[in-house]
């Protein structure tokens, strides 16, 4: 036991108050320790590569088979039987008005992490994980980044090449996302 703490032997509820106070300057630092980086999962639209938080993507699958869903916008692919759950596959460049891949083999399904929104977002190519440093932020590129810019959370430049912060969470909450009826 520390001298401090030894100090304040006789008032317990003074001796608590200073182990809550260090456990809190403990916690901070360990905080401060995790926010030396960044993570997010790593994808390609197009020529665009982007990364979405890590809390936005529960799995990555591969594009499954759908059906159709009558009078619905082209980019909705249709629904998919995924392990016994219904979800709603969404063609993410279609969406987004950009060309059709040239090599769909590369193609996956991001599936969104939430029960209320049951969704999977179709991309071009998964590149995995990325950690990037504060250094590496850069949020003006953010503010002029084409159909994305409603979606982005902000951007990164690691070795000259551009990391565009996708939120599909904010994608879900648009309104021309939930407006998938002709």
């Amino acid at each position: 036991m520390s001298a401090d703490l030894r100090a304040l032997r006789g008032d317990p509820f003074e001796q608590l108050l200073a182990l809550e106070a260090r456990l809190r300057a403990a916690r901070m630092d360990a905080a401060a320790g995790e926010a030396q980086s960044w993570t997010g999962l790593g994808f390609r639209l197009g020529q665009t590569w982007l990364v979405a938080p890590r809390d936005d993507v529960r799995e990555v699958i591969p594009p499954p088979s759908t059906t159709r869903v009558p009078n619905a916008r082209g980019w909705m692919r249709g629904l998919a039987n995924v392990r016994g759950e219904l979800l709603a596959i969404v063609d993410l460049p279609a969406l987004l008005g950009l060309p059709q891949a040239e090599h769909q083999r590369m193609q996956r399904v991001l599936v969104l992490n939430s029960r209320r929104n049951p969704v999977g977002m179709l991309v071009d190519e998964v590149a995995g994980y990325r950690q990037f440093t504060p250094g590496e932020q850069r949020a003006e590129m953010a503010t002029q980044a084409g159909p994305f810019t409603p979606f982005l959370l902000g951007a990164f430049v690691r070795e000259g090449q551009p990391w565009l912060v996708f939120s599909l969470h904010k994608l879900v909450q648009d309104e021309s996302f939930r407006s998938a009826a002709l």
